[in-house]
């Protein structure tokens, strides 16, 4: 397998962890979402990019970031079905400094 290319982001979350206050935390799972899965969700759904314009700003291909999507969709679905934390993780990605959008 070859390894990931750099995905560039935008947008560093400042919180990093979300859990459910409805479940003791000892009794408490959690999913971690990658931080350009974070990224891309927030392009994708409060930006309203397109998978293409996602595509070129991150500098990967537009297969990817569908892979992307799919996958973050799945987490954060898992997480609000099975009452999990989310905790957010760097991963392969470089923050670009300086910009919101």
């Amino acid at each position: 397998m070859r390894p990931k290319k750099t995905r560039w982001v935008t947008c560093e979350p400042g919180e990093r962890c979300f859990r459910p206050k409805c479940k003791p935390e000892n009794e408490l799972e959690g999913v971690i979402l990658n931080l350009d899965e974070f990224e891309v969700l927030r392009l994708s759904h409060l930006e309203d990019y397109d998978q293409g314009k996602i595509a070129k700003q991150m500098k990967i291909h537009q297969s990817t970031i569908s892979r992307i999507l799919n996958s973050a969709h799945k987490k954060v679905t898992d997480a609000l079905v099975n009452i999990k934390a989310i905790r957010i993780e760097q991963g392969c990605c470089q923050i670009i400094k300086g910009s919101k959008k």
